[in-house]
């Protein structure tokens, strides 16, 4: 990391198919503030606007909920992100619903239009959908097929109006013109929640993912150097923390979508750690804490807020 970081706050949740992501960054600074951690004081940060209040207006379709204002949130996060970039931020983009990650590597691309840029996906779900193949319909699932342009035609199941397709292409194209990165420079860690729309286009695309499983008897070093040499190519890498990559049974169903057997805090930090020392990784997000739904009190966001803390 080569520049001071500045805290972006993104509380949006209109993407996700539950709501109460957007809080997750004030569970995040009261995590802090209940260690006596003053983390949220020591950097600058901006608030981006949001659209929660149109979770109140009529779902008109059932296949790409709320498109045209996640778009318009992914631009304004694709805006923030390409000034504080601009600026020689590092920026840490804390987000509720994982859906403007699209914003995020917009933002980078844009800043960079001649730099060649990985992302590395900490997740348990691929968010490989579009509008197209998406089967909930929730965008929070489809921030990568817009950032790599994929349309999914060939796995649809759902018949598209014009506008829903409008909004969609102004999400492939946000930023700059067509993909943002390329299959070969995206590596998951934690995937284990994927539909069979996905699997193909991965295996199609032939996009490399780590299991936990994998991770743990393989060795976190040996993934992490197949990866660094992987990234060879790239001139910035974007890393995406999602906390259900977290084992919910071990931490807490305090996100959207838990799921079992992910992997634990130390595990996320040393993936973390392992790519930073790179100095290829220009931004970090975190996103998907829901503190409506942690049954353990605000273990989430505290689990996350240690992530954050030990890393930085």
């Amino acid at each position: 990391m080569k520049f001071p970081l500045k805290i972006i706050k993104n509380r949006s949740d209109i993407g996700a198919g539950t709501r109460g992501s957007d809080l997750g960054i004030d569970a995040l600074e009261i995590a802090a503030i209940n260690r006596e951690n003053d983390f949220f004081n020591r950097h600058p940060f901006i608030d981006v606007p949001t659209h929660n209040e149109t979770i109140y207006d009529k779902v008109n379709n059932t296949f790409a909920k709320r498109i045209n204002f996640v778009a318009e949130q992914c631009q304004r996060v694709e805006e923030v992100t390409h000034m504080v970039l601009r600026q020689k931020y590092f920026p840490l983009i804390i987000s509720g619903d994982h859906s403007s990650a699209l914003g995020s590597l917009a933002g980078i691309k844009s800043a960079f239009p001649d730099k060649t840029i990985g992302a590395i996906w900490i997740d348990a779900h691929a968010d490989l959908h579009s509008p197209l193949s998406s089967p909930s319909g929730n965008i929070h699932g489809m921030p990568l097929a817009a950032a790599m342009g994929l349309d999914n035609e060939i796995h649809a199941v759902n018949a598209i109006d014009e506008t829903t397709r409008a909004s969609w292409e102004q999400m492939k194209q946000m930023g700059v013109e067509g993909p943002k990165l390329l299959p070969e420079h995206l590596v998951y860690f934690g995937l284990r929640s994927t539909e069979e729309a996905e699997d193909k286009v991965i295996e199609a695309l032939n996009i490399r993912h780590y299991p936990v499983h994998e991770v743990r008897h393989r060795g976190i070093q040996t993934c992490l150097d197949e990866t660094i040499n992987q990234m060879a190519g790239v001139d910035l890498i974007y890393i995406t923390f999602d906390v259900d990559s977290l084992d919910c049974d071990l931490i807490s169903k305090g996100t959207g979508t838990p799921v079992s057997k992910g992997f634990d805090p130390d595990e996320v930090i040393a993936i973390i750690e392992g790519l930073l020392s790179t100095t290829k990784v220009c931004c970090l997000e975190v996103c998907e804490i829901n503190p409506l739904l942690d049954e353990k009190g605000n273990k989430m966001a505290e689990t996350a807020f240690d992530v954050i803390n030990h890393i930085f």
